[in-house]
């Protein structure tokens, strides 16, 4: 009897240490492969932090390059006007020398935070003098390009010019016909033609709703009576019935196709770096349309605009006011 109670205690002894033998080993097991996890993450996290570094670097790499291109491009930036966003809005067509030049010449500035919007119409032929060039505005495209004019109207208007957008004016027309054309009042009969360059104008006088084709025609032909300033003034025409036309519903069914002409036919200025905040600044553009001013100044007896400075800072100072810039920076 004592032999076999021994020998159960003997038993029971081996089955303890079998088990503390197996959790030992589960516990050494566990130990191993949690040091392997470890390792692993560590690794891994070092590898993301260099993948990281490498992205941030590159990132901050491609902003200073698109800072200095800016720069280029827009000259330096006043602070006072980073309430707004100023446009310039260039639509080239073919010089009568042969060479591509700016025959339309707006900015078109919005309010950061009402989404209200301001148009300023630049003659073609106004005289600009600056960066040791001088000539005619329109003309300048053909040997400087956007870049030199940006420099010259934001010299003349005394205004930072945040982007560019330049438009040919047959891709304003393909433009137009997508969102179904305008509406606008013809204020006299036009009837043009030019067999040489093929330009055709037609129009009635009278409410008309106006093709692309109608419309170039429309902001194209030079009346008698006003010359350039007619000119002026029916764009200015246009551009408040196409803004109307932009922000009816039926435009946002047609945004794929607008946003390929915006991408394979027009150049902008604008880069991955600005898509953020011009998509928030379309977000918020007004119902209300464009307040629509001239350049103010005199046509001399040879076509070409003369700027009136006095005039020209008066009318910045009424549509940028201090007061408003002040607000908008706080």
């Amino acid at each position: 009897m004592a032999n076999k109670t021994q020998t159960n205690i003997d038993n029971k002894r081996r089955a303890i240490r079998r088990r503390r033998r197996r959790r030992m080993m589960r516990a050494i097991f566990m130990c191993v492969v949690m040091f392997l996890i470890a390792t692993a993450v560590l690794f891994a996290g070092l590898g993301v932090y260099n993948i990281a570094g490498r992205v941030y670097n590159e990132v901050n790499s491609m902003y200073a390059g698109y800072n200095e291109r800016r720069a280029a491009r827009t000259g330096e930036i006043d602070p006072k006007f980073d309430g707004y966003t100023n446009i310039l809005v260039l639509g080239i067509d073919d010089g009568e020398n042969g060479g591509r030049e700016a025959d339309t010449i707006l900015v078109l500035s919005f309010s950061n935070d009402t989404g209200k919007s301001r148009l300023i119409s630049i003659p073609r032929n106004t005289w600009v003098s600056a960066d040791s060039s001088a000539g005619r505005l329109g003309t300048i495209y053909t040997w400087g390009g956007a870049s030199l004019i940006v420099r010259h109207v934001s010299a003349l208007l005394g205004v930072s010019i945040h982007q560019y957008v330049v438009i040919d004016m047959s891709t304003l027309a393909e433009l137009i016909d997508i969102f179904g054309g305008v509406d606008i009042y013809v204020e006299e009969n036009m009837n043009y033609e030019d067999h040489t360059s093929g330009l055709e104008i037609h129009l009635q006088q009278g409410y008309q709703h106006l093709n692309g084709k109608q419309v170039l025609g429309y902001l194209r032909y030079n009346s008698e009576k006003l010359g350039d300033v007619g000119r002026v003034q029916r764009q200015q025409k246009f551009i408040k019935a196409f803004y109307a036309r932009v922000l009816q519903l039926e435009t946002i069914a047609k945004l794929p196709a607008i946003a390929d002409i915006f991408r394979n036919k027009i150049d902008t200025s604008a880069e991955i770096f600005d898509s953020a905040h011009l998509a928030n600044v379309l977000r918020r553009m007004s119902s209300d349309l464009p307040t629509t001013v001239m350049l103010p100044g005199t046509e001399d007896s040879l076509g070409t605009w003369e700027p009136n400075f006095k005039e020209i800072d008066a009318k910045i100072k009424e549509l940028f006011p201090v007061q408003d810039i002040v607000n908008e920076e706080e």
